[in-house]
């Protein structure tokens, strides 16, 4: 059977109500948003005289739900227009429209009754064949479908999203005792192709993958904090990007979720798995209780481990539950990995420390380890989806198997050893048939240790995309020490980056010259991406630093000409070239997006022009581009001025899209050319495709442009006058005046005494000249040199 989700039906609108609603928006589904009827009008509506019987009342509750979500920040939508897909409603009132829905979400209190009258109630308007599923992140599957006829119980299990809907990608699918097979394999496969998440079929076993081994590593930590007499903030710093996980680390992620959530899932946990060798970690310390009792609940009660007071963030003595300025931390261990650059070469070393941080990772990896391999096959069949479901519900960089083969399974059996825990058998039954890891490698794929068959399997779903790691060695074409190019097969050939954050230096620009060059001559097209957290952060800045300080303007002018040539030989080039950005790409990653041939983005990429914040203007062609789209934006009656104000102030602001989507309307994406995608995973193999149908279609190689409309005296005029107010009223200082002056005699064209019609060329002089004199100036040097050393912008 074939199905296609047109309209969704989402039952319960709280938190995770609105933001699967808001995601199901975001991927083009039109989507009915319920809940209950409050009791009574509030104090408001009864002023305005508004009964129970008016509709604004009948939907306030689902209404400021849903408006909530969307002012929130960071916010569940990729675009605030998308919110038109969202209808409301009341479940009193609206609940027959769910017969014309394709799959209905319920999202309601986590209550077994509950959620079985809302059962009844669906049923009596569900059309036969609708999926029917439940976002439960606790009660079994198997109770909730009890008592449903044979078509619900088919179609029904549970989907289990994690908040924040938008930004996790885990996506467990949980079956229950009857559910169709053909009914997993769409949503599995919808999941990741659709909702551009990491699928996961888990089993019907208490709080299912991601949460039975979240939150095992958070009470492990729990406990162990106490013995080891450490801070919170010493866990932080221990358990945060060091070891690839997000800056919340430990203590700030439960403040952010919610220490009730956490404590009701741990009690679930405590209550229903007491065969679980781990059983009494699942048990409370008083320190956590003492804070349920004392309502310190984390963000929603302004204090949990952090509390802020005035401007400073004051962390909790967990001895005294006193609230007092946080500690520095530091510890020799990690000094050791600071030239290690990816966190999953840095578990060697972190194990072998001589310090409490050495200790205190020996212990909490022993107890993961041996945890994770006594969960199978208990939880899943499967230690892949393990590491899946901790990468994408936890923003772990490396799953727990992944790290374990990075320290060696043989070492870490000595570590679990020596904290007296126990693996499961199985670890050293595939050991003794000599297989030494968990995962390997082989034409481009990656397998995994089936433990039933005892032998390697291909993941599933890796046909969809192609993974740089996998194929780097064996496809290289070309390297340098910041990039590469991968052959990536049918004629198309990758450049990656590897510098530092991904910043574009010379060692970068020598790897697109050279990508384009043996595609020229070997290849029918050119992919500039990677797989990186972050596309790219822009130019190498320490390198203009140091050329700007020691007043090298000649070197400075040589490198910013390099740099603008090669963004023109991306646009000029005799090959199509493809960009794929995601996450940060900033300056100079956004323009050389700006110059390719088309942009495959990732949904969230984070991009924008934001060199005013070093005290500088676009200077890799840039600001050039801005005043060349402006040009083309024109049309006949255009009051033209205002149309290039527009895109002066995108770059006059820094603006930053907080989603692709958001981009098209700064004039950064361009609709019809450039693409969007929702699962980063795909992105590569998409942007594949997209330069060979470039290719195929008989690509040819564009001409220079020699028809930008530039204003000259009449735009520079009112940008001066604009900026000079701007000054006087405070709003900006007078080096950012400077520094938006010089963006104005850029994109007006300079003082032309009429509209113009320029090249490309000159003015990407213009826009070289403008940047070359703002190095020279000492409050640009003092901006840069502040962002270099604390890694955010000064206003001088």
């Amino acid at each position: 059977m074939k199905r296609i989700i047109k309209k969704v039906a989402v039952i319960g609108s709280g938190i995770m109500g609105s933001g699967i609603a808001s995601h199901f928006a975001n991927i083009g589904v039109e989507v009915l948003l319920l809940d209950i009827i409050p009791k009574e009008p509030n104090e408001a509506e009864q002023k305005k005289g508004l009964t129970i019987e008016n509709k604004s009342v009948r939907n306030r509750l689902v209404n400021d739900n849903l408006t909530a979500a969307l002012k929130s920040s960071p916010s569940p939508i990729y675009h605030q227009k998308f919110a038109n897909r969202i209808t409301t409603g009341n479940t009193t009132d609206d609940l027959e429209k769910i017969k014309d829905v394709d799959w209905i979400i319920e999202v309601v209190v986590e209550r077994l009754d509950i959620k079985k009258a809302v059962y009844e109630q669906i049923e009596k308007f569900r059309k036969p064949g609708t999926l029917i599923t439940s976002n439960t992140s606790g009660i079994p599957i198997h109770f909730m479908s009890e008592g449903r006829s044979e078509d619900f119980q088919k179609h029904f299990c549970g989907t289990h999203f994690f908040n924040p809907v938008r930004y996790l990608k885990l996506f467990e699918i949980i079956p229950g005792p009857k559910t169709s097979p053909e009914v997993l394999s769409f949503l599995n496969e919808y999941g990741s192709k659709f909702l551009g998440k990491t699928s996961v079929v888990a089993k019907d076993t208490p709080a299912f993958i991601g949460n039975r081994i979240g939150i095992f590593g958070i009470m492990s930590l729990f406990h162990l904090v106490k013995e080891m007499g450490l801070t919170i903030e010493e866990v932080d710093k221990l358990t945060g990007p060091v070891i690839g996980r997000p800056k919340s680390a430990t203590f700030r992620t439960v403040d952010v979720v919610g220490l009730d959530t956490l404590v009701h899932v741990a009690n679930g946990l405590y209550e229903n798995c007491p065969e679980d060798e781990a059983h009494d970690l699942f048990k409370l310390p008083d320190f956590i209780n003492k804070m349920m009792d004392n309502k310190w609940l984390g963000s929603k009660t302004k204090q949990g481990f952090y509390k802020k007071v005035d401007k400073d963030i004051l962390a909790l003595d967990l001895d005294t539950l006193e609230y007092r300025a946080q500690k520095k931390t530091s510890f020799s261990t990690l000094e050791l990995t600071k030239t290690i650059e990816k966190p999953i070469d840095r578990f060697k070393v972190l194990i072998k420390g001589k310090d409490k941080a050495g200790e205190f990772y020996r212990k909490s990896f022993a107890d993961l380890f041996a945890y994770v391999s006594n969960r199978i096959p208990e939880i899943t069949d499967d230690l892949y989806k393990i590491d899946d479901a901790m990468k994408a519900g936890f923003g772990w960089e490396n799953g727990p198997f992944e790290i374990w083969d990075a320290i060696g399974i043989e070492n870490a059996l000595e570590l679990i050893k020596e904290a007296g825990q126990q693996p499961a058998d199985w670890v050293q039954e595939m050991l003794s048939s000599g297989k030494n890891s968990f995962y390997t490698v082989k034409d481009g794929a990656t397998y995994y240790y089936d433990i039933p068959s005892k032998s390697y399997k291909k993941i599933p779903g890796q046909d969809a995309f192609i993974i740089l790691n996998n194929i780097r060695e064996s496809k290289k074409v070309w390297g340098n020490s910041d990039a590469t190019l991968i052959d990536l097969g049918d004629g198309i050939v990758n450049l990656e980056f590897h510098s530092k954050m991904n910043t574009i230096g010379s060692g970068v620009l020598q790897g697109i010259n050279k990508g384009i060059e043996l595609a020229e001559k070997d290849f029918q097209g050119l992919v500039i991406g990677n797989q990186a957290a972050n596309f790219s952060v822009g130019a190498n800045l320490a390198m203009i630093f140091m050329m700007a300080v020691e007043q090298e303007y000649d070197e400075l002018n040589f490198a910013i000409k390099q740099f603008q040539d090669t963004m023109m030989r991306v646009r000029y080039s005799g090959i199509p070239v493809v960009v794929a950005p995601h996450g940060m790409t900033l300056g100079g990653g956004c323009e050389m997006s700006m110059h390719a041939d088309k942009v495959v983005a990732a949904a969230e990429t984070y991009i924008g022009l934001v060199e005013f914040g070093v005290g500088v203007i676009p200077g890799g062609g840039g600001s050039k581009e801005m005043a060349l789209r402006a040009s083309d934006t024109f049309r006949k009656n255009d009051v033209e001025l205002n149309v290039l104000q527009e895109y002066f102030l995108t770059v006059g602001m820094a603006k930053v899209s907080t989603s692709a989507y958001e981009a098209y309307d700064l004039g950064i994406l361009q609709p019809g050319k450039d693409i969007v995608v929702v699962n980063k995973d795909r992105q590569i193999a998409e942007a594949k495709k997209q330069a060979l149908l470039l290719a195929e279609a008989g690509y040819t190689q564009p001409s220079k442009r020699k028809d930008v409309k530039v204003l000259g005296k009449q735009a520079l005029g009112m940008f001066l006058v604009g900026t000079d107010s701007m000054q006087a009223g405070k709003y900006i200082s007078e080096h950012d005046r400077k520094i938006a002056n010089k963006l104005a005699y850029v994109m007006a064209g300079g003082d032309l005494s009429e509209p113009t019609f320029v090249t490309e060329q000159y003015l990407l002089d213009l826009e070289r000249e403008a940047f070359l004199s703002l190095c020279a100036e000492k409050k640009t040097l003092e901006r840069i040199q502040f962002m270099l050393t604390k890694g955010k912008p000064l206003r001088n």
